[in-house]
């Protein structure tokens, strides 16, 4: 629903008089999309934790993730809507682009911006509920949600013609919208004395270290992956408004690809995490097999689709001929990228789930020094955007590959723990059931001194 709505969004600003409308909310949105996914710790530190609170059976533990997240969500919130002013000077002052372009871009930020406490704590909402398994409920959060948004859309930037501010608008409301329906959920389900008691166990300091750990892991591996795609959008932009475009509306199709395949990773976050918390780590491999040939089947179809008919996908997005006419010699860069991405994002929720942050941080830190930036470098040297296509599928297929290997470990060291374990846990009961022998003989001897 995510990207379908951005998707129309992009359909009305392209269908404009003006071209700059449409590049300076794609430039805007890049800008708001850097921020919010790094943010996105939020969800991806929930859902994992609390799967593993539903695995044990851990009632106070699945509501104590959900209230301390929720805190941070908010306070993070209400920082952006006061800092916005400052964000965007510094957020567009690094980019090099035309004047009218700058001026949609501000003006979809400044007014987007402040449907920043709602983004964040739905990110909570919609992770404490993937990770419960209440997949019913996030499907009508984001039905309804984004169908307003759409409505919003053609409201604001057709119906009353005010272009980039309009899709920005519509943006805000619609989340704060999202965000009243998650809730009303919420406090049908849990009632408010059940909050009450365990609110004071909110601050438990070694619960909040791990916590923050977990999600400094998580933030670090968001900002180096944003910090890709920003880069890539930034050199990108330096190469012409037809090339920026072009990239634009190919990163449309990855982005939809994106989000339909992020849907089998949040299945398979869910359940890794409630495996883990079970104790069946025999089900993580089955798992992981399902899901990579899923996410593969869909990115295969999505690519496909551009190969072959590349002049009416593009057309649906906008009526530009300029931009349309020599897209084609890209779309094999993007095959590439939604095959190499849609296995990254698969074992980034595997690991999730297991709430192993450390290997999601470390993966992308590798990737993006080794792959991403001396070919970001050479793009940057020759000019070329097939370099920098190059350089974000580098990137992708080096993470794809480490990810791989981390898995095949963490499932052997699995492996290795529980057939340890299982023989320890029968010497322990041995030794439990000798001394408790023993105890009930001396016990004896004791009764019988006595007597005589």
């Amino acid at each position: 629903m995510v990207p379908l709505a951005n998707l129309v969004s992009i359909m009305f600003l392209g269908h404009l008089s003006e071209i700059h409308h449409l590049a300076g909310v794609a430039l805007a949105g890049n800008l708001l999309n850097f921020l919010y996914f790094v943010l996105s710790f939020l969800r991806m530190g929930t859902t994992g934790i609390t799967a593993q609170a539903v695995g044990r059976d851990d009632r106070e533990g699945v509501l104590l993730v959900g209230l301390r997240n929720a805190l941070i969500a908010l306070v993070l919130g209400v920082a952006i809507v006061m800092l916005q002013y400052p964000l965007g000077v510094v957020g567009f002052s690094i980019l090099d682009v035309a004047p009218e372009v700058k001026s949609s871009a501000q003006a979809y930020f400044n007014t987007q911006s402040w449907g920043a406490p709602a983004i964040l704590l739905n990110f909570v909402l919609l992770g404490w509920f993937l990770g419960r398994e209440k997949n019913g409920l996030v499907v009508l959060l984001s039905v309804v949600g984004n169908a307003a948004n759409i409505a919003l859309d053609y409201l604001f930037i057709i119906h009353l013609d005010w272009s980039s501010m309009g899709a920005g608008v519509a943006s805000a409301t619609s989340q704060y919208l999202t965000l009243l329906v998650g809730l009303f959920f919420v406090c049908k389900e849990i009632p408010w004395p059940e909050v009450r008691e365990i609110a004071g166990k909110i601050w438990d300091i070694k619960a909040i270290r791990s916590n923050l750990t977990l999600n400094g892991n998580i933030f670090v591996s968001n900002l180096v992956f944003m910090f890709t795609a920003l880069t890539f959008n930034y050199e990108g932009a330096q190469m012409g408004t037809i090339i920026y475009a072009q990239n634009a509306l190919l990163l449309q199709i990855w982005s939809l690809s994106l989000y339909i395949v992020e849907g089998l990773g949040f299945g398979t976050e869910t359940l890794a995490g409630n495996f883990k918390g079970k104790g069946a780590t025999e089900q993580l491999v089955p798992l992981a097999k399902v899901s990579v040939g899923m996410a593969l089947l869909v990115s295969l179809v999505f690519g496909g689709v551009c190969w072959l008919f590349p002049d009416t996908v593009f057309g649906l997005l906008t009526n530009h001929a300029e931009i349309i006419e020599n897209i084609d010699i890209f779309i094999p860069w993007l095959v590439l990228l939604l095959v190499c991405n849609s296995v990254y994002c698969i074992l980034s929720g595997y690991f999730l789930g297991l709430a192993q942050g450390n290997i999601l941080r470390n993966v992308s830190l590798v990737a993006v020094s080794v792959g991403f930036l001396p070919a970001d470098v050479a793009a940057v040297k020759f000019e070329s955007n097939h370099i920098l296509w190059l350089a974000f599928f580098l990137f992708n297929a080096i993470g794809m590959l480490m990810f791989g290997v981390q898995m095949a470990r963490t499932y052997i060291s699995d492996v290795e723990e529980n057939s340890v374990s299982i023989p320890a846990l029968e010497a322990s009961r041995t030794l439990t059931l000798t001394i408790e022998e023993t105890s009930q003989k001396m016990v004896a001897e004791k009764v019988e001194v006595g007597q005589d």
